[in-house]
């Protein structure tokens, strides 16, 4: 049983292939393409899926489409009615999209399947719709170690559900209850990310990152004029605050009033208004998601809970809710948003639709439950030859070494205070890189954090990195003693970490000025609050990248490594070998590992390099 799922025409398009139950292979529209949460058609995605499971159109037997376009165009149209007279420009501006397209969804589909996959396919039969946010608890559930869970899903909208509870047990899940539009979390967060200036579906995590300089001062005026929260976690927006629903704004001016000023300009300097905004949303949106989970596990029904959707990728809320240990185990979808909805489509056809056993989950050598993500390295990989072929041709200068060669070129380049671009195996599906598409650090470095924000990443200095650190040894380092391979567990720093001049030296500091503050022994990961978002590696999951930690803890007695996603601002991550060496030229990065490839930047053609953060819109 072969299931292609597709997730397309919002953002973050995607497509995930199915067979038997076990995840072949993901990945994004935006990683080919080049244009970050690329919306369209994933076209290159699924050849790639497809030829990863060496499918052709009639090997498939279904295409499963992650929502249902009539029920969102149904929640649209009631919506623009609602709202009448206000919101005709942005009404007459949606309708014609709608209804040349998107409200035919289906023979776009057919259309687009058939150049994919050219032959004498009945597409009516083979197509199949899930709803989006059974799509998202699907994509939680069922690649979970857990044979039974509760399901919790959280994002902007989907037709009309906009936060959804589920239980899963073995093959079958069901929603049991749904907050609908547009009473919505993921829409309040993202309604302060564009009023602090940011890109809404794109800049949400830089008001988790900006929240830390800040302090909650603006809690209270959210919670009293915002939302109305029950003890439960169950809430209303008062919509007088807002513009999403019929306007082309995300808030208005009552919004302006209540927090004495208009939304921050883009790129704009960041003032420590905006540090407190960020600061009270974060905490406004912890509040919501506890509640919940508390309620949750007060009904009893599993000791277990699964996480995704949008407000799923809030990593703070995520390592709080592990803390409560309201519930005993904690597991949430690497790719939790639209992306993982491709995934989720296909899970759901297979297990719902087509009625399949679910298979028990395996362990690993420690004998710790294991998910069917794979790691999460889903995507494209390249043979040593094509890498070499590939390079050649972009016109790049490298030495073939062994791995022992490797290993120890790239140590002693981290430990040099070099940046290391590191491109090995199958690309990362989900928004963070994990080992697979990553720049690497030395965490022990002072000046890491501020040389990869504004000499690699061209981005703002705030943003913080996250710390890659081997498994075993996570405990040692972190306030923290469970698996997090995924980076979307936040925890502190160990105390025994931390340095206690820190705090001293912060006492007069206010905002961003607090972050040239070295607070532990691995200061480029630390944030200002004494926190990081943790990947935990181990050998099961990526044993290249469990190496490589291992080979920097021998040298240096430190398995921690910073780890952050190879790509500049507003570029997609990068996703084949010559993506790679032209964001290495485009950048001050002094090192790069491809495969078994090093390239030394004084050893390239100057010449290559191009102005390369100008390349792409910011994010």
């Amino acid at each position: 049983m072969n299931i292609l799922g597709i997730s397309a025409f919002y953002h973050d398009s995607a497509a995930a292939l199915i067979s038997d139950g076990r995840v072949v292979a993901a990945a994004q529209e935006d990683r080919f393409t080049r244009i970050k949460h690329d919306s369209s058609f994933p076209e290159n995605a699924a050849r790639y899926c497809l030829n990863a499971g060496g499918l052709s159109a009639t090997d498939l037997d279904y295409v499963a489409f992650y929502d249902k376009p009539f029920l969102k165009f149904e929640r649209i149209l009631e919506t623009y009615l609602a709202y009448a007279p206000k919101g005709v420009a942005s009404f007459s501006k949606a309708m014609p999209l709608w209804m040349k397209e998107k409200l035919f969804q289906k023979h776009l589909l057919h259309k687009e399947l058939s150049k994919l996959l050219p032959g004498d396919v009945d597409w009516d039969k083979k197509l199949l719709f899930a709803e989006h946010h059974i799509s998202h608890a699907a994509s939680a559930f069922f690649p979970s170690p857990f044979r039974e869970a509760v399901t919790l899903t959280m994002d902007g909208v989907g037709e009309w559900t906009t936060t959804s509870v589920g239980f899963g047990c073995d093959n079958n899940l069901e929603l049991l209850k749904e907050i609908h539009f547009p009473h919505s979390l993921g829409l309040l967060y993202s309604a302060f990310t564009y009023y602090i200036g940011f890109k809404v579906n794109s800049g949400e995590y830089k008001v988790m990152g900006l929240a830390p300089y800040g302090k909650p001062r603006f809690r209270d005026a959210i919670l009293d004029n915002l939302i109305d929260l029950k003890e439960d976690g169950s809430f209303k927006l008062d919509m007088g605050y807002f513009d999403y629903c019929a306007g082309s704004r995300m808030t208005n001016r009552r919004f302006d009033e209540l927090f004495s000023g208009p939304p921050r300009r883009k790129e704009s300097p960041i003032t420590q208004r905006e540090m407190d905004l960020a600061a009270s949303i974060q905490s406004v949106t912890e509040e919501v998601v506890l509640r919940i989970v508390r309620g949750l596990a007060k009904e009893g029904r599993s000791k277990n809970l699964c996480l995704a959707g949008g407000v799923a990728l809030n990593c703070v809320a995520n390592g709080k809710i592990l803390r409560e240990k309201a519930f005993e185990n904690l597991w949430v979808q690497p790719a939790s948003g639209d992306a993982g909805g491709a995934l989720g489509a296909a899970l759901n056809a297979y297990y719902m639709f087509h009625s399949a056993e679910r298979a028990a989950p395996g362990v690993d050598a420690g004998n710790h439950p294991l998910d069917s993500m794979k790691g999460s390295l889903l995507g494209p990989e390249f043979s040593q030859e094509e890498i070499e072929n590939r390079l050649s041709a972009a016109g790049a200068h490298y030495s073939v070494l062994s791995d022992e060669q490797l290993f120890n070129a790239c140590v002693q380049a981290l430990c040099s205070d070099k940046a290391l671009g590191w491109f090995q195996g199958r690309m990362e599906f989900g928004p963070r890189a994990l080992g697979a598409r990553s720049i690497l650090g030395d965490a022990r470095s002072p000046s890491m954090q501020k040389t990869l924000n504004l000499k690699i990443k061209y981005r703002e200095s705030f943003r913080p990195f996250a710390p890659a650190v081997l498994r075993d040894d996570v405990s040692e380092w972190f306030e923290l003693d469970t698996e997090s391979p995924y980076m979307l567990l936040v925890a502190d720093v160990a105390k025994k970490r931390c340095l206690e001049t820190a705090e001293q030296e912060d006492a007069d500091l206010f905002g961003i000025d607090k972050l040239n503050i070295a607070r532990s022994q691995i200061p480029a990961v630390t944030h200002v609050d004494y926190s990081a978002r943790i990947q935990t590696v181990s050998q099961d999951t990526n044993p290249r990248f469990h190496k490589l930690l291992l080979a920097f803890k021998e040298k240096t007695g430190c398995p921690v490594l910073v780890n952050t996603s190879f790509n500049v601002r507003g570029e997609p991550i990068v996703c084949s070998p010559e993506d790679a060496f032209f964001c290495f030229m485009g950048t001050e990065m002094e090192a790069l590992a491809i495969g078994n490839c090093f390239l030394h930047k004084e050893e390239q053609n100057q010449s290559l390099a191009k102005d390369y953060k100008s390349k792409f819109d910011l994010d």
